[in-house]
Order: C-alpha cells, then structure tokens, then sequence
C-alpha cells in the first residue's frame, strides 16, 4: 500500500536538486506563505507547490493529503468565524474580520503543509539524511531518528489497518458517522498499536546497534551531495518567494 510520503521516481529537475536545496524550497514556500497577507500571495504559493507537484509525478499525493485537510481547514474557518467579533455583521455570527481572517488561516494551513511532503515524495530519506550530515552538519543519530520515524508511519498504518480489520471480525463497527462513538471505539485499539511500535522500536535500535550505529559520523558516508549550478538558481528562487512573500 503506497503512503503519501513515499518517494516516486523521476528524473525531473526537482528530483535531481540537492537534498538540502528541496528543504530549503520547501521552508522557503512556507515562509514566504507565513509572511504573506494577500489572497492572491497565499492562492499563488499553493497551486506553486501543486504544479511542482504534478511535474515531479506526485500531484496525486498533494491532492489526496490535500482532502484530508480540507475538513480541518473547514473546522478552523468556523472557530475564526465563531471567535472573530470584529468587523461588520454579514450574517448571524459571520463578520468581514472573522471571514478574512478564517479564510486566510485555512489557505496558510493548506500551503504550510504540502511543501515538505511534496520534497519526501521526491527524495529518498537516506539521501536526505546523509546530504543534511554532510551539508549541514547536523548530527547523524538526530537525522536517522528523523528518517526512521518516516519509515515507520507507512508501517503503523498497516498495523492499525490490520488491528481494525481484526476488531471488525469480531463485530466492532467502525464505520459510524458519530465521531465520539468512533473515538471512543479507536481508544482501545491503541493499546495494541502502543505495544507492536515498542517492540518494532526495541528491535530497531538492537539492529541498528549491532551494525555499529554509534561508529557513524559525518565522513564515514560512502556517498557525497555537492550543489550544483541548478541548486544555486533554486537558491535564488528561494530568496525571490520569500520577499515575495514579505511584500504581497
């Protein structure tokens, strides 16, 4: 089953920056999108990471995650609507500064997300951990956590799909539209999750130990990620979105 962070192949340009170079794309959308104050800033930097999206052949990805968070985009629009009393009444509890605001935070909300899953989709986790040891001498154990952890969700995904599966043969019903009945129906199935990643983890570390994980350093890499001229001009994109951003 295919995760929404995993890495899809490709040779466009995207995939062939340095690693570093995509990280720091992707904080750049997101600065640029937290300093931006303009709908057409905000819309703009989103359907960016979109079309980058689609060219790199991940488009599908960005679009389901991108469902996922439209409910929850929705949710915070009626808490700043509900919250909000400044402004011109338009209807009922719905006034020009909450509607503003509301809306503003749902776009800041969906282009602050997808741009770090767009650079997992086209970046494998061992290029990206080794190319921020080498590039920005961050320690290795820090950088393996990271990319473990990312590892591991596609493997507790299953596990919990598994688990409910396992609970719904046993007449659990899991597909019920009341969402405190369903939390309260989802408690119980953490307990055995908690206790697979723990021994998933446990089995990891023993692993990774016995392979000489604490030897590791920043020169032991077999491989080496140097910037290149097309790294060099995403830099400067960069720089240009982020004063985008400052000025719209």
């Amino acid at each position: 089953m295919l995760n929404v962070i995993d890495y899809v192949p490709g040779g466009t340009v995207l995939h062939r920056l340095n690693p570093v170079t995509k990280l720091a794309l992707a904080a750049a959308i997101i600065i640029a999108t937290v300093l931006a104050d303009g709908y057409a800033a905000l819309i703009g930097l989103l359907l960016l990471t979109l079309v980058l999206g689609i060219y790199a052949g991940s488009g599908s990805r960005l679009l389901s995650l991108l469902k996922v968070l439209v409910p929850v985009a929705v949710l915070m629009l009626v808490l700043q609507l509900a919250f909000v009393r400044r402004g011109e009444v338009i209807a009922l509890f719905i006034t020009t500064d909450g509607l503003v605001s509301g809306t503003k935070a749902c776009l800041r909300l969906l282009s602050v997300a997808l741009p770090l899953v767009l650079v997992l989709t086209v970046t494998k986790t061992t290029d990206l951990a080794n190319a921020c040891v080498e590039k920005l001498h961050i320690p290795y154990k820090y950088a393996f956590t990271f990319t473990t952890a990312l590892r591991f969700v596609p493997v507790f995904t299953q596990e919990m799909n598994a688990i409910m599966e396992a609970q719904t043969a046993r007449g659990v019903e899991f597909d019920t539209k009341n969402p405190v009945k369903k939390l309260l129906l989802m408690l119980p199935v953490c307990v055995p999750l908690l206790v697979t990643s723990v021994g998933k983890t446990d089995a990891t570390a023993l692993a990774a130990e016995q392979r000489g994980f604490y030897l590791r350093t920043r020169e032991s890499s077999y491989r080496r990620y140097p910037f290149r001229a097309r790294d060099v001009v995403a830099g400067v994109l960069c720089i240009l979105l982020i004063a985008a951003g400052a000025v719209l």
